[in-house]
């Protein structure tokens, strides 16, 4: 998610779009007129995991979504953690269960929430209890999983292809 930056965190100059030459050439960013601070705005990293549970895949609903869709368990990846650390404590967090057999499936460009995403397949073990930030999931077999056009979307078909299934993509209308 891009935030829009208004001031300086060093010195509270309001920030304004300025050019200059940097390594790949003129790039506009907000700049500090007053102090020379970059707000270079890089992408995140969220790490995404594609978790079987019971010979299914688990997908879980967030409390904050209108809509009735489900999708993988997602997060930030904290300061001081690996990739493979992090998940495995989203997953923990999330799900309450434990994880092995934890294997990159892919990186993935989702440039509309400026982010990258991070996603690995992993075997869930022992009982689901979700979050409060999550409200259902659901198990559904390999063959009956719908693949959706964005970047977790395109983690899950790769998974998909890996166990020798053909994925199948939703439809989805541009809402922006």
């Amino acid at each position: 998610m891009s935030h829009e930056f208004k001031f300086c965190p060093n010195c509270a100059t309001p920030l304004a779009m300025v050019s200059q030459m940097e390594d790949g050439g003129e790039k506009a960013r907000l700049r500090c007129p007053a102090c020379d601070y970059t707000h270079w705005n890089n992408p995140v990293p969220v790490l995404a995991a594609v978790i079987e549970h019971q010979g299914k895949i688990l997908l879980a609903r967030n409390a904050a979504w209108t809509a009735k869709m489900y999708a993988l368990i997602t997060g930030f990846m904290e300061a001081g953690e690996t990739p493979e650390g992090g998940i495995t404590r989203e997953i923990k967090e999330e799900t309450s269960l434990d994880v092995t057999d934890l294997q990159l499936i892919g990186v993935y460009d989702f440039q509309r929430m400026n982010q990258i995403i991070i996603a690995y397949s992993a075997v869930g073990h022992g009982e689901v209890r979700l979050s409060p930030e999550l409200v259902d999931y659901k198990l559904y077999a390999h063959e009956d999983v719908k693949c959706w056009p964005a970047g977790t979307g395109y983690a899950m078909a790769d998974f998909l292809k890996s166990r020798g299934y053909s994925p199948q993509f939703v439809e989805w209308s541009k809402r922006d």
